[in-house]
């Protein structure tokens, strides 16, 4: 029994070091190369020191067609739990050097197990993607294998925090698990996702095209909105990915951790009451403002190279995480056009799923006109912003800095889709249209009839601009809770999130809605 024991003990040892090398030094000195990490180092510099626990080390696949029975260890992947700042996180993280990382059955199945555990305990899980895609000698067993993963992705979604990285490659039904995902990120150079490679394109529509170009990080965190972050490597990418998991909660049951930055709650900024220019024509940076006003100026933006006219991204005040959605006038004058539109409803959405208030700076004038944004369906994407404002039940508050026009000031969380709170600086401009558009409408016959049309055009403009472009006969209807100054905005904020903080918001009895998708 005790020979038997020992020689169970060295069988143990020996099959737990082999895999741990993976696919051996030749092949992780080549993804070294690459300039790329090992499935364990990525592990290792995401989670606290010490902290990782895996799982199924040595499960392995069964093989497949063309394959002769053989099994690899771990089976391409890495899975288990540890620590973000003390905090439990359950991971996944594709191991290149053992088969390219491709996805088969007993593979997936791991995958499964980690994402099975995460939703039970309600914790995030972290996926660390560098495959190949789908393991081709294991046929239709691979393909179902990626149904299993998608199927838990959308159960998953909304309760716990899901988190896609993209250190590798990416094709094929590979792509579809991180889209479902709350937030991909990716690692120049070497990352790439699309649905048909190179190779495709090049047969079916004849034009040569680079992987980096069809489908890298600067393509999808920049053109398509599909990637969230993007980072230059593979180190930088995994301290984005713990800096965002200090923003969220672990489940959609918990609230966001309290993180006190010692910044006084009451701290005014009086270069605040100079930020928006005299002329309504010139533009401005909202980044002054945001940075002014959320604690210790941290600020982490997502989506921050794509629809760049809304800034969207976490930070903290009083403690407290807040999502915040801002326009952006320094960008097409802060134009709601449909990428912005989808981006901005996306990141409301999730907010809300996990308790995080939501508090919109305004400066919009409009929403994009033209053909190509009609074509585009900016009337679906902007009703998607609308509806997930209006639908949204956490803490939901709006400073109007200056312009607040027509449609886009309704969607923008206006009190009319049952905002909490509505704050505007007196710099604001609430009305249907601006004063020229307005002035040309209403006094069309008069300026068209005067000696010096455009004379008069200007005196009726600056006559609505006094009487009607101003935020004090909105805060008289009661659509404004109050006109603020803007040095005292960040405490007006903290205030009004304290005392919301026991709000209770309820929902129609159904099933779900059916948002303008």
């Amino acid at each position: 029994m005790v020979e038997i024991m020992h020689s169970n003990i060295l069988e143990l040892a020996k099959m737990r070091d082999h895999a741990y090398q993976g696919g051996g030094l030749d092949r992780i000195e080549a993804q070294h190369q690459r300039g790329k990490l090992t499935a364990r180092e990525r592990i290792d510099l995401l989670l606290d020191e010490g902290s990782f626990e895996e799982i199924d080390i040595l499960k392995a696949g069964r093989g497949g067609l063309g394959s002769q029975g053989t099994s690899y260890p771990g089976d391409g992947v890495i899975t288990g739990h540890g620590k973000i700042n003390g905090r439990e996180v359950f991971v996944f993280s594709q191991d290149f050097t053992v088969m390219g990382g491709s996805l088969g059955e007993g593979h997936s199945q791991k995958i499964c197990k980690v994402m099975d555990l995460a939703s039970r305990v309600g914790s995030p899980v972290i996926g660390l993607n560098d495959s190949g895609g789908a393991r081709i000698q294991e046929g239709v067993d691979a393909l179902a294998a990626y149904g299993e993963i998608f199927h838990r992705n959308v159960n998953a979604s909304g309760v716990i925090p899901q988190i896609s990285c993209m250190m590798g490659p990416c094709a094929g039904g590979a792509v579809y698990s991180p889209s479902i995902t709350d937030f991909i990120f990716m690692v120049e150079s070497t990352s790439n996702m699309f649905v048909t490679g190179p190779n495709v394109v090049k047969t079916v529509i004849h034009k040569d095209i680079s992987a980096e170009e069809l489908g890298g990080a600067s393509v999808h965190s920049a053109t398509s909105g599909v990637a969230h972050f993007a980072y230059p490597n593979d180190v930088l990418c995994l301290r984005g990915i713990r800096q965002l998991i200090n923003y969220l909660p672990s489940n959609n049951k918990q609230k966001a951790p309290f993180l006190d930055l010692n910044d006084p709650p009451e701290r005014t900024d009086p270069t605040l009451d100079y930020l928006v220019p005299p002329n309504p024509n010139q533009s401005y940076d909202m980044n002054v403002l945001i940075y002014s006003i959320l604690d210790g100026a941290e600020f982490l933006e997502v989506h921050s190279r794509f629809a760049r006219n809304i800034i969207c991204g976490f930070g903290r005040l009083g403690g407290q995480t807040i999502g915040l959605v801002a326009n952006q006038p320094a960008v097409l004058a802060g134009v709601l056009d449909n990428n912005a539109s989808f981006k901005a409803a996306r990141f409301v959405r999730f907010c809300d799923a996990f308790n995080i208030p939501l508090v919109s700076l305004v400066d919009v004038p409009g929403f994009m006109p033209g053909p190509e944004q009609e074509h585009g369906g900016i009337i679906r994407h902007g009703a998607k912003l609308l509806y997930a404002f209006t639908e949204a039940t956490v803490p939901r508050i709006t400073v109007i800095v200056r312009k607040a026009y027509g449609g886009a000031y309704l969607v923008m969380n206006s009190k009319h889709i049952h905002c909490d709170i509505n704050y505007a600086w007196p710099t604001a401009e609430i009305a249907v249209l601006g004063p020229r558009g307005a002035s040309e409408i209403i006094y069309r016959k008069e300026i068209d009839s005067a000696a010096d049309p455009e004379a008069l055009l200007n005196e009726k403009m600056e006559q609505y601009r006094k009487y009607y472009v101003n935020p004090f006969l909105a805060a008289k209807r009661g659509y404004i809770d109050d006109v603020i100054f803007p040095s005292q905005t960040r405490h007006r904020l903290i205030r009004s999130l304290q005392f919301l903080e026991s709000k209770i918001g309820s929902r129609p009895d159904r099933k779900h809605g059916n948002i303008p998708l």
